[in-house]
């Protein structure tokens, strides 16, 4: 399966960043089967910085191969369910929490979806509130590698430049 990651560097040998809290699934590697959805974070992450640096940022989507292995733990979430909602939670509130999967398939919490997670996460709406509203929303998809073992399933295909 081809899956893309985009930001402003070409990654060769993908890492698990433990630097960014508010992640969906956790620290992970971030993917997704989407070509179109790459090229807007790479776009919107070559903006961010192009303006904190004052310098122009190349945007890029790198190009992967993932080859799943039956020995890895595979969480699929197919859509926006209550154990969606508690495992993206979990995920965003708690920078110690860590699930037993090595990779976690599924929709990815874009602004409004994270506003409504916000609000679960703030006690302002029940989770069963947000199941619901988030069943109207169009929500993308995302692949977290989220071990050491679960990064190894992918292979470097290549890089190319979006024009911002």
């Amino acid at each position: 399966m081809i899956v893309y990651h985009g930001t402003t560097l070409e990654i060769q040998e993908p890492r698990i960043l433990t630097s960014e809290m508010g992640r969906d699934f956790g620290f992970a590697f971030y993917t997704t089967d989407i070509r179109e959805q790459a090229e807007r974070w790479a776009i919107r992450r070559a903006k961010l910085i192009s303006r904190k640096e004052k310098k122009t940022v190349n945007a890029v989507v790198n190009v992967y191969d993932w080859q799943p292995s039956e020995s890895i733990n595979i969480k699929e979430f197919d859509g926006a369910s209550m154990e969606w909602l508690e495992m993206v939670v979990k995920c965003r509130s708690d920078v110690q929490f860590r699930h037993p999967y090595d990779i976690v398939t599924g929709k990815i919490a874009n602004d409004n979806v994270g506003e409504t997670v916000m609000y679960v996460v703030n006690g302002v709406m029940r989770k069963e509130d947000a199941v619901e509203r988030l069943k109207f929303e169009k929500i993308n998809n995302q692949i977290a590698f989220c071990t050491e073992e679960a990064l190894k399933q992918l292979s470097f295909i290549k890089s190319y430049i979006v024009e911002v």
